[in-house]
């Protein structure tokens, strides 16, 4: 018999896929609930921890790319004082907590701005090499850590000078919301630096100071745990084929105390590119994110209802193996024997007739062939007929499967406007959102003090090809701009580096940063620097669109959208119209109250829309902090719908609509598998063994498959040789009559 072929194989299958699907059924829905903190809060701090992890790393590789574009701005100049030198940084940058320079020979202090620099900690010796001027982590006698970048200032004729410029790992806008706190971890599972957390002095009663020592008991046992796990390679830490963030990230579940439980989420440095690394990745460094959560032991669900589906399943699944055992493979079985007996020439006996389908035709077909084998004619014996073909009965066990998997894909387990959302996920939204909004805020900023920055040291020159050397620069070391030029009083291009220059024509702008529709086309975002002593020329800087919209994709959060001060799209994570309006007047609506000032600055909003079964998590943060790109009046909103989260109700069902899935699957696979291979064969063999019932001696019989229908075909074939034909039976009649006439 063939593997795949013959009438056992499908329904051995199907026994198999049944067994099976309610082993997962029992063990799936009936886990659903059975944890009081639900995996959407859980995965919730793992993406909060990656947009740490985000943050710091940019902060930090731009940082270092700030530092040495100014030294190399610096370089190509002509010489200038270190006091000089560290007077126009202050007045672009403001992201240093201290600055110094040092000559690299004799180590002598030549000027210094802000804290202390921590110089002693410097190797000099040491900042040769690919990696020699890395930053590097400097531990203070107070217990802070402060990173240190470095750069070189070098003019002909004069002593190498090292720029060095000190920060702290803070984390640079990052929404924590109430109760949350997040730090930085080292190599060493060292917790470098915290924000969220209070010291236990700076707290009155006894019982806080005892809440923050076990809150910062439980941040130690979390960070140690992340740098252990952090050292792992990202393809080997997840599951294949989850993609997401590009590092290693994961949450972890901490002691459970007065109702609430520790929850984190950690994430390790990545580059934006696979396999890349970039100057802060290689810093080892770690991001822990942790937030109480109150656990609720009602919402935890019985496993009744995977026991009972499991149960019906394998009751229901058990009738229909039996269906189809008795009425399918038993009667072909027994064709397939009582058709080798007659082949073999034991004709004494009656064939046994099935009483359903092909089955009941052919061992009718059969029991005819016998009797004419015997010399009995063939209209003796009528010809069988069953109501019920072979189809009907495998379309009847098809219906009793579907009975099982049929309220499991449309009526079971459908939560409707019932469920409950944690509101840690809407917290989660509104934090996120704010820290998004302040992510993109910042970039523009940093986007105009580049600006700056390269005016202030274009000022004093006249040459073109010097100017478009400088802004070549720029423009290899940013990926942010789509071009850079220098325009006139009059809005004439002096010198250009990347794509065509699209702010032209008028003189330069009064507007640090602004935005033009160019012909409905995409939104262009320019910002402007006033070149000092110029008579009002400028520096001028095109956004990438497609910079501004990849700082919003993020997991997690759905749909992301900036929006103008008229609540117009100007860029988004997904598939967007330029400048239209929200999808929703309700989205609409929550930008409109949430761009309104509370006290001295618009707050971050987030909120739950219920409309029957169409449950929406929303929120929307202005832009502020300062900075150039505030004037804007941006707003981030963000919105996704509840289904999307892993709460234990749409968990359940989905697992509930999987289970019916993959229930009608296996019926439609296996029976059709049967349908193929056994049934389709059989109704054309029926109708064969009947017409050779009937006297059809010339149509030679061919099996289909080696299989039961193929070895009765071979048995109707030979059987059909052994028969006389109508002609033979006229010369046998002849001869009989001569013979009996003599």
């Amino acid at each position: 018999m063939s593997l795949i072929g013959g009438i056992r194989p499908p329904i051995a299958v199907l026994s198999v896929l049944l067994l099976a699907l309610a082993g997962v059924t029992a063990l799936t829905l009936g886990r659903v609930g059975q944890e009081a903190v639900p995996k959407a809060v859980k995965s919730s701090q793992q993406h909060f921890a990656e947009d740490g992890a985000i943050a710091l790393r940019a902060s930090i590789d731009e940082s270092v790319t700030d530092l040495t574009r100014t030294a190399d701005l610096f370089n190509a100049a002509d010489p200038v004082p270190a006091d000089a030198v560290l007077d126009k940084i202050g007045s672009v940058y403001q992201k240093w907590m201290g600055t110094a320079v040092v000559e690299i020979r004799s180590g002598k202090l030549m000027a210094a701005r802000g804290e202390n620099v921590p110089l002693a900690a410097i190797d000099r010796s040491k900042l040769s090499g690919d990696h020699g001027l890395d930053p590097r982590m400097v531990r203070l006698e107070n217990g802070e850590t402060r990173l240190l970048t470095f750069s070189v200032l070098a003019w002909k004729g004069q002593p190498q000078q090292l720029l060095v410029a000190s920060s702290s790992l803070r984390f640079p806008g990052i929404s924590l919301g109430n109760f949350r706190s997040i730090a930085v971890v080292g190599e060493d599972g060292k917790v470098l630096s915290t924000d969220g957390i209070p010291e236990p002095e700076q707290v009155s009663t006894e019982e806080e100071q005892a809440e923050v020592k076990a809150s910062n008991n439980q941040l130690k046992m979390f960070a140690e745990t992340a740098a252990k796990k952090s050292r792992s390679h990202p393809l080997l830490s997840k599951e294949p084929g989850s993609g997401g963030y590009l590092g290693v990230s994961g949450h972890l579940i901490g002691d459970r105390h007065d109702g609430e439980r520790a929850v984190a989420g950690y994430a390790s440095l990545a580059a934006p590119e696979a396999g890349e690394s970039t100057v802060a990745t290689r810093l080892g460094l770690s991001v822990v994110a942790m937030v109480p959560v109150a656990e609720d032991s009602k919402r935890t669900t019985s496993s009744a209802f995977g026991l009972l589906a499991a149960g019906a399943l394998l009751l229901i699944g058990g009738l229909t193996v039996f269906w189809l055992l008795r009425t399918v493979q038993r009667p072909l079985i027994r064709l397939f024997l009582e058709s080798r007996r007659l082949t073999r020439g034991d004709l004494n006996r009656p064939v046994s007739v099935p009483k359903y389908g092909e089955a009941a035709r052919i061992g009718a077909a059969l029991e005819r062939l016998r009797r004419q084998l015997l010399g009995e004619p063939a209209a003796k014996v009528p010809a069988k007929r069953s109501r019920f073909g072979s189809r009907t009965l495998v379309a009847v066990a098809g219906v009793l499967l579907l009975l099982w998997a049929g309220p499991l894909l449309l009526m079971l387990n459908r939560p409707g406007d019932s469920v409950q959302v944690p509101q840690q996920m809407i917290n989660d939204q509104r934090e996120r959102t704010d820290t998004l909004s302040d992510r993109v805020r910042r970039a523009l900023n940093e986007g105009h003090a580049d600006l700056t920055s390269v005016a202030s040291l274009i000022g004093a020159k006249t040459d073109p090809s010097d100017m478009e050397k400088v802004l070549d620069s720029t423009l290899n070391q940013h990926s942010r701009y789509r071009s850079l030029y220098v325009l006139d009083s009059k809005g004439e291009v002096l010198a250009r580096a990347g794509g065509d220059p699209r702010g032209v024509g008028d003189k330069p702008s009064e507007q640090q940063v602004r935005v033009i529709d160019e012909d409905g086309k995409e939104p262009v975002i320019i910002g402007t620097a006033e070149l000092s002593g110029r008579q009002g020329a400028a520096v001028v800087g095109e956004f990438r669109i497609e910079f501004l919209n990849s700082l919003l994709k993020r997991p997690g959060l759905g749909s992301v959208r900036v929006v103008d001060k008229d609540r117009k799209i100007v860029g988004g994570n997904t598939g967007y119209r330029e400048f239209q309006g929200l999808p929703s007047g309700r989205l609409d609506g929550l930008v409109k109250g949430t761009s309104q000032k509370v006290g001295n600055k618009p707050r971050p909003s987030g909120v739950l829309y219920r409309d029957g079964d169409d449950i929406q998590i929303a929120a929307a943060a202005p832009f502020a902090g300062g900075g150039v790109a505030e004037q804007l009046g941006w707003t981030v909103v963000s919105w996704q719908p509840a289904s999307a989260l892993s709460i234990p109700e749409y968990t359940l069902q989905n697992r509930t609509v999987l289970a019916g899935m993959l229930g009608a699957t296996a019926a439609v696979a296996c029976l059709g598998w049967l349908h193929i291979i056994v049934v389709r064969p059989l109704r054309k063999l029926a109708d064969q063994s009947e017409a050779l019932a009937d006297g059809d001696r010339k149509t030679v019989l061919y099996p289909v498959h080696h299989d039961e229908v193929g070895a009765v075909t071979r048995s109707l074939e030979l059987i059909r040789q052994q028969m006389p034909s109508s002609a033979q039976r006229k010369r046998d009649g002849a001869s009989a009559g001569l013979a009996g006439r003599n």
